[in-house]
C-alpha cells in the first residue's frame, strides 16, 4: 500500500526542527556562564528564529501554488523519518530529553548541534529522493543548504572558542 506524503508535510518538519534548535539554543545560552559564549548561543537561537520564518513563508507559498504529493510506494519514506526521529536526529537536540546542567563546555553544546544539523540534513536528503517534482526538489533543496549554512557557522564558532 503507497504511502502519500505532500511536500507540506515536509515544510512544517523544517519548521518544528528550528523551533527545537532555537529553544535548544535558548536553553544553552541561560546555562553558559560566560557572557560571550552566552551572546553566542543567543545569536545562534536567533539565526534559528530567522530559518523558521523562511521555511514557514516557504510553507505559505508553497500552500498557496502546488499540492504535488511525495511517492512513497514501498513506505520507505515513513520508516526512514521513524528512523531519524528513533535515533534523535532533531536539531538543536542530541537526545530529546537533553537538559543542560551548566556544566557543558561549549564546544560540547555546539558539538551536539553540529551532529543534529547534519541528521537534519541528511533527513532532508532522504526525503528529497522520495520527491516527485522538480519544484519540489528545489524547495527541499533550498532547506537543505539553509542547514548546510548553519554547519558552516557552527564549525566556524566551535574553532574559535576555548574549552572553558
Amino acid at each position: 500500500m503507497a504511502i502519500n506524503f505532500t511536500a507540506l508535510e515536509v515544510f512544517e518538519i523544517a519548521e518544528q526542527l528550528e523551533r527545537n534548535a532555537a529553544k535548544y539554543y535558548r536553553d544553552a545560552s541561560m546555562a553558559a556562564k560566560n557572557k560571550d559564549i552566552q551572546k553566542l548561543f543567543f545569536t545562534l537561537a536567533e539565526m534559528e528564529d530567522k530559518h523558521r520564518n523562511i521555511f514557514s513563508d516557504m510553507l505559505a507559498d508553497y500552500k498557496n501554488n502546488t499540492e504535488t504529493n511525495i511517492v512513497d510506494p514501498d513506505n520507505e519514506i515513513l520508516l526512514y523519518m521513524n528512523a531519524i526521529a528513533k535515533n534523535s536526529g532533531w536539531e538543536g537536540k542530541a537526545a530529546p530529553q537533553m537538559n543542560f546542567k551548566g556544566n557543558e563546555t561549549p564546544a560540547q553544546i555546539l558539538d551536539s548541534a553540529l551532529k543534529a544539523e547534519q541528521a537534519s540534513i541528511d533527513f532532508y536528503l532522504g526525503i528529497k529522493q522520495f520527491v516527485k517534482s522538480q519544484n519540489d526538489k528545489d524547495k527541499i533543496e533550498q532547506i537543505i543548504k539553509e542547514e548546510m549554512s548553519h554547519v558552516v557557522y557552527l564549525q566556524k564558532n566551535l574553532q574559535h572558542i576555548p574549552n572553558l
